[in-house]
């Protein structure tokens, strides 16, 4: 199917295409680096977003947190006083929440919009993408995707980084939109999770363990949460 940016307004029209071996559905355009900059600098809207939005979220609990679908988030699963990397940590919400949870807390962030965040509040921020030269090896207790996963090019070059500068026994905690649940089903085209161009990759079971198996990780659990 073809689809467009009917979020942001991005110009095109991007085709997607299923893996029939692995279920996989998957964007071939690529975008050189600058214009991939451009995409979220100038088209995602945090340019506008006011500096006090960077409040850290709070700890949350019990059927409340059930109801809302809050553990749907990557950083719910972290615990405290870790060394953790958020790779594509958006406005600097993760952050703040693992700085006051006494993490140590590192982040990558193609948005140029990080930069008056990361000033403001003295976050360890790489604006620009993943490059696991940046850091040494075993170096994060946990790494986090929070809905990023799906953004990369190639998410085999990108998990194999990752594997690179995570300590042994370390983990990995991956979310991203699941394209085989009952919301794509329902509306499809009009499915608001297929995000083109900004998400070019959209996993199934199979192929998450694939490229987990193929870089070296052991899947531990795999779970749909919605709200």
């Amino acid at each position: 199917m073809s689809l467009y940016d009917d979020r942001y307004g991005f110009p095109g029209e991007f085709p997607l295409y299923r893996c029939s071996g692995c279920d996989q559905i998957f964007m071939v355009q690529e975008f050189e680096q600058a214009l991939l900059k451009r995409l979220y600098t100038d088209f995602y809207p945090r340019s506008q977003w006011p500096l006090d939005m960077i409040e850290s979220q709070k700890e949350i609990h019990g059927f409340s947190a059930w109801l809302n679908g809050s553990f749907s988030t990557a950083f719910r699963w972290v615990p405290e006083n870790v060394r953790v990397l958020d790779i594509g940590c958006g406005f600097g919400q993760s952050l703040a929440f693992y700085k006051k949870r006494g993490c140590d807390a590192y982040g990558v962030e193609p948005d140029e919009n990080i930069r008056r965040i990361a000033k403001k509040y003295n976050f360890n921020v790489h604006i620009g993408l993943f490059n696991p030269n940046l850091y040494d090896e075993d170096f994060f207790d946990y790494i986090t995707m929070n809905q990023v996963i799906e953004h990369v090019t190639n998410p085999f070059e990108t998990i194999n980084g990752i594997t690179k500068i995570l300590k042994p026994g370390g983990k990995v905690i991956i979310t991203t939109p699941n394209c085989h649940g009952w919301g794509a089903y329902f509306f499809g085209q009009r499915w608001i999770n297929w995000h083109v161009p900004y998400h070019r990759q959209f996993f199934s079971e199979k192929s998450i363990n694939i490229v987990a198996e193929k870089a070296g990780l052991q899947t531990i659990k795999i779970r749909t949460i919605t709200s």
